[in-house]
């Protein structure tokens, strides 16, 4: 490839017109001819620059409510030829079309139409078709013509231009061609998605997961990842959620105080129907409760283990008030995620400066989807968002109307728990919690000592575990993870079931006199 030709003509057709007349006044400096479409010709002239239209170069005018502009060989041909190839300048000049060495076109704001709730004609009206044609053609062609889309890099290819005689270097070329479909494919992305969650021709099956499409836009460069040799970056998908949260206060967030606060989100949204709080340390819930107000369900969640949620991640289903802005500024908390918070509670939040406060302005949400990364591909799921239809009890003893309560506020808390996980719950708040165990006996063991422990260290008599319920997020392969959970003093037990041993798992808590539920379903989380 050689290196391109100065730019003599500009074609510029762009939604977003911050920074483009500082732009465009710095290509007319350099004798760059403007071309351009419809409000960012009319914005270019009501700034006092000289403009082409794009019709004077097609010949023909804008059509179908400006649906066709720009998809017409008088541009086209001007951006796709080869002009190392004798015959493509040959066919140029016959046909009298000129090249054009710079694009600049930033597409039809979708996702934030999308963001704002547009009806879903407004929608299709602002799927653009001619901005993603130009820059695909021109991002093809980047041995010749240069595309730039995003606004950021005006300044980068003005300078560029200026300390190079009007040409933009073949290696600055590339990063904007891959720019470029990295942008197209973010586009087509979101547009894809809305089309496959809005279908609504139950008539006809049609599987729109045979091919997926990922995309976003980084909000913003991390310092590392996971660990510091790691590389990483945070990008938005224009949806609701951790991402797109307002950073009222706190130093910047790391990968793992992201990774944390949407897992206390997630978990979060799961108990938004009552006054809840979660505690998240590395992933895994620590401590979750509900209660009248939201001081007294932290102090409830933070209690089931203290020590864990010593540097943790806490989210909020409701406004974030003076009362719990005390009580959680009390310890050393990383982050606060929560829909809102008044004025008193940033106040007191204020004095520590390192405490990241999240606001989201609206109610705790989890993704509709996950998606995992694997050696050559992907792993795409639906979220876990199962209830189970109903809860046969398979023993001789029916749970009390408090058991089952707090047996469907622990099945809540398992589905979010890293397997093998065993929930230990009382009067609506956690007491034990065992995470992440090879065996299910050693989860439910870790989450009975966690309680035992922080019982001794409040100087309670006896384990908080005794009287509470119980939650496995998959069936007793054997009788001895439900006896362990029997031995910390447990009266009732919610599983899934469909082990070749129910029966057996079932006469043992028949013998210890314990109620037992099955779900039908599990929640395996990995």
């Amino acid at each position: 490839m050689t290196h391109a030709a100065p730019v003599r003509r500009a074609l510029l057709s762009v939604s977003d017109k911050a920074g483009l007349d500082a732009f465009a006044e710095r290509l007319e400096r350099l004798g760059i001819e403007l071309v351009s479409t419809g409000g960012t010709a009319r914005a270019m002239r009501d700034a006092g620059r000289a403009v082409t239209d794009v019709e004077t170069l097609t010949g023909f005018p804008e059509m179908l409510d400006g649906r066709v502009k720009t998809l017409h060989p008088g541009i086209h041909g001007g951006l796709l030829a080869n002009l190392d190839e004798p015959s493509h300048r040959a066919a140029l000049e016959g046909a009298g079309i000129a090249p054009i060495g710079l694009v600049v076109s930033n597409l039809y704001p979708f996702e934030a139409a999308i963001a704002a709730g547009k009806a879903p004609a407004a929608l299709v009206e602002t799927i653009d078709v001619g901005g993603p044609s130009m820059t695909r053609a021109a991002a093809k062609n980047f041995a010749h013509v240069a595309i730039v889309v995003d606004t950021d890099d005006y300044g980068v290819v003005a300078d560029a231009l200026e300390a190079n005689n009007g040409t933009v270097p073949l290696a600055l070329r590339r990063r904007l061609a891959a720019k470029a479909f990295a942008r197209l494919s973010a586009y087509d992305a979101a547009i894809a998605s809305w089309l496959a969650t809005t279908t609504a021709d139950d008539d006809v099956a049609v599987d729109h997961t045979v091919w997926q499409a990922f995309g976003g836009k980084r909000l913003s460069a991390l310092r590392y990842g996971e660990n510091p040799h790691q590389s990483a970056g945070l990008y938005g998908d224009g949806g609701t959620g951790i991402a797109s949260a307002r950073i009222v206060q706190g130093k910047a967030l790391s990968y793992n105080n992201i990774a944390d606060a949407d897992a206390a989100w997630s978990a979060a949204a799961d108990f938004a129907d009552a006054t809840s709080v979660v505690i998240v340390k590395h992933a895994n819930p620590c401590g979750i409760a509900s209660a009248a107000t939201l001081a007294e369900a932290y102090e409830r969640a933070r209690q089931c283990d203290p020590v864990s949620a010593f540097g943790g991640v806490v989210a909020l289903t409701r406004m974030l008030d003076e009362a719990t802005a005390r009580a959680i500024a009390a310890i050393f908390t990383e982050v606060i995620i929560a829909p809102d918070a008044d004025e008193a509670a940033l106040a007191v939040l204020a004095a520590k400066k390192n405490l990241r406060v999240l606001l989201t302005g609206a109610a705790p949400s989890t993704a509709a989807s996950t998606v995992k990364t694997v050696t050559g591909g992907f792993l795409l799921q639906g979220a876990d968002l199962g209830v189970p239809e109903a809860l046969p009890v398979a023993t001789d003893r029916t749970p009390t109307a408090q058991e089952m309560e707090d047996l469907r506020f622990a099945w809540r808390v398992v589905k979010h728990v890293k397997s093998n996980a065993i929930v230990y719950v009382k009067d609506g708040a956690t007491v034990g919690i065992g995470a992440g165990q090879m065996s299910r006996v050693d989860a439910a063991r870790i989450g009975a000592w966690k309680a035992a422990d922080a019982a001794r260290e409040a100087g309670e008599p006896e384990p908080r575990t005794k009287g509470s319920v119980a939650a496995s997020d998959a069936f007793f392969p054997f009788a001895d993870g439900l006896e362990t959970i029997v031995e910390a003093g447990a009266t009732a037990v919610i599983q899934p079931g469909g082990s070749m041993r129910d029966q057996e798992v079932t006469d043992a808590a028949n013998k210890a006199g314990i109620a037992m539920v099955m779900t039908g379903m599990r929640h395996f989380r990995h």
